[in-house]
């Protein structure tokens, strides 16, 4: 039997595939991310963490960027987060999956081989001319068959072939989409701690406003029991000094919540946050940005890499839709042997006990009211679909990369300005204040210095946390460099 089986199996399997072949897109022929060159560095203001940025074209991103900002807190949180986030682990999850699947889907290439045994026992009313002296009996008896079967659907049309390279496909879509799951959460753990140390900047900054709008508040008591100002400019620093300490609840319930947000990216609950704290006086802004070439972002995006792999995908289905329209041919075999138990002994695979069989057929089917059809077309329709999805990822990605870029400078823009006005504003509230001892200004000349002051020191805070954050923002958008560190599916721990 396998000298007739094999051959024909191997005759009706062909090389070929129906349906389309994949070509993985190529990248965007584009030399810049940006329509106005960008100069090679960023302004700087006299500050902590204020200095100039340089741009490094053409270099390649570290696997662990987060380390350029030189915060042992920042590092240890991350490396917790990629072991623990449970969102991370749902997807090493799926990944697993989508590869035992795969490996699944190629079993499809092989015969199906099936072994066994059954059991009998048999009464049959036996002639009565076979023993006249009891006039005829009744024979009992066992019945033992063992067997083996193989059936074989050759793959004649490439069908299979399609099936497996698109679960391969959805696989390599599943490994991106990790990677992009952990690009995501180092991001976000990193951007927690830069806006938790922002809010403490704000707190800080609010409250000294608060202790000198308080000093004043003094001066002005002092200056009214001497009958030298009204009840009026009293009451007016009084809802000043309030209304500075208003926004201190709102700042503190913010804290909370980046503290909530950070324990559980960290995979632990709200009641469990993490030991580290976070001020921006503790954090490095990165001297130089490496910034890849745009033709090398198809290649380190992890939704990029994600998108070509659905669009593989769906190019292989459009194969297996044709190829379901095609006749179907399935050979099958058995071979085995079945005996009685008599005399004490079990007969198997004696002389004379032996059996096997050889079939094959071909299915084509003729008529399902336009079903195979409309699925062929559906499946061409994905195709479009998942290359007008694939082009839409590449061009957000090359505008996510603009964006930040263009951010980057004028954020450190931002900050020269904020801190240039934080240094007028300090020295004209000093000065009124040295004004309103004397008596030569009034109470609204104070208010309007405070209120400067204030707003000058916030600005300066949230410029700087901005810097901050559009560095993290351009790892993110150049893919965070996963290339360059081991691949997390490769174990539990980074």
């Amino acid at each position: 039997m396998k000298r007739l089986f094999l051959p024909l199996a191997l005759a009706l399997t062909a090389a070929g595939c129906v349906g389309p072949d994949f070509t993985p897109p190529t990248a965007p022929g584009i030399a810049t991310y940006t329509a106005d060159p960008l100069p090679e560095t960023t302004a700087a203001a006299d500050v902590w963490g204020g200095q100039m940025q340089r741009i490094a074209a053409e270099r390649d991103i570290p696997g662990q960027w987060w380390s350029l900002f030189h915060s042992p807190a920042i590092n240890a949180l991350i490396e917790r987060a990629l072991v623990a986030n449970a969102d991370l682990k749902a997807s090493r999850a799926a990944l697993r999956v989508a590869d035992e699947n795969a490996l699944a889907q190629a079993g499809g290439w092989w015969p199906t081989l099936a072994g066994g045994f059954g059991a009998a026992r048999q009464k049959t009313l036996a002639s009565a001319g076979t023993n006249s002296a009891a006039g005829g009996h009744n024979s009992v008896y066992n019945l033992y068959t063992a067997q083996v079967g193989i059936s074989y659907a050759p793959d004649i049309w490439g069908g299979i072939s399609r099936q497996v390279e698109s679960a391969d496909a959805q696989a390599e879509a599943a490994r991106f989409q990790m990677e992009a799951a952990a690009l995501t959460l180092t991001t976000n753990v990193a951007l927690a701690a830069i806006q938790e140390a922002s809010l403490r900047g704000q707190i800080e900054a609010t409250g000294e406003i608060v202790a000198l709008g308080e000093q004043s508040l003094d001066i002005l008591r002092k200056r009214f029991a001497l009958g030298q100002v009204a009840r009026a400019d009293v009451l007016a620093q009084e809802a000043a000094v309030a209304q500075q300490r208003q926004s201190l609840p709102g700042l503190h319930r913010q804290l909370v919540q980046q503290r909530n947000l950070l324990a559980v990216l960290c995979g632990t609950p709200p009641s469990e946050p993490p030991a580290e704290t976070f001020e921006l006086s503790a954090i490095d802004l990165p001297e130089e940005l490496p910034v890849s070439l745009p033709s090398r972002l198809v290649e380190q995006r992890p939704d990029i890499r994600a998108a070509a792999a659905n669009l593989h995908a769906a190019t292989a289905q459009v194969g297996i839709a044709i190829a379901n329209r095609l006749p179907l041919i399935n050979i099958t075999a058995g071979q085995g042997s079945s005996a009685a138990f008599t005399d004490g002994k079990l007969g198997l695979f004696t002389p004379g006990t032996g059996f096997w069989a050889l079939s094959g057929n071909l299915t084509q089917t003729l008529f399902d009211g336009f079903s195979l059809m409309h699925r062929q077309r559906a499946a061409e329709a994905g195709l479009d679909l998942a290359a007008a999805q694939y082009r839409s990822v590449v061009l957000g990605a090359f505008q996510n990369v603009a964006d930040v870029l263009t951010a980057l400078q004028r954020d450190a823009e931002t900050l020269a300005a904020a801190v240039e006005a934080e240094h007028a504003a300090a020295g004209n509230l000093t000065i009124t204040r040295r004004q309103l001892e004397l008596g030569a200004v009034g109470t609204l000349t104070l208010l309007n210095a405070q209120q400067a002051e204030l707003q000058a020191r916030l600005s300066v805070v949230q410029a700087q946390a901005a810097r901050f954050a559009d560095s993290v923002a351009l790892f993110q958008a150049l893919g965070g460099g996963w290339w360059n560190r081991p691949k997390l599916a490769d174990a539990e721990q980074p």
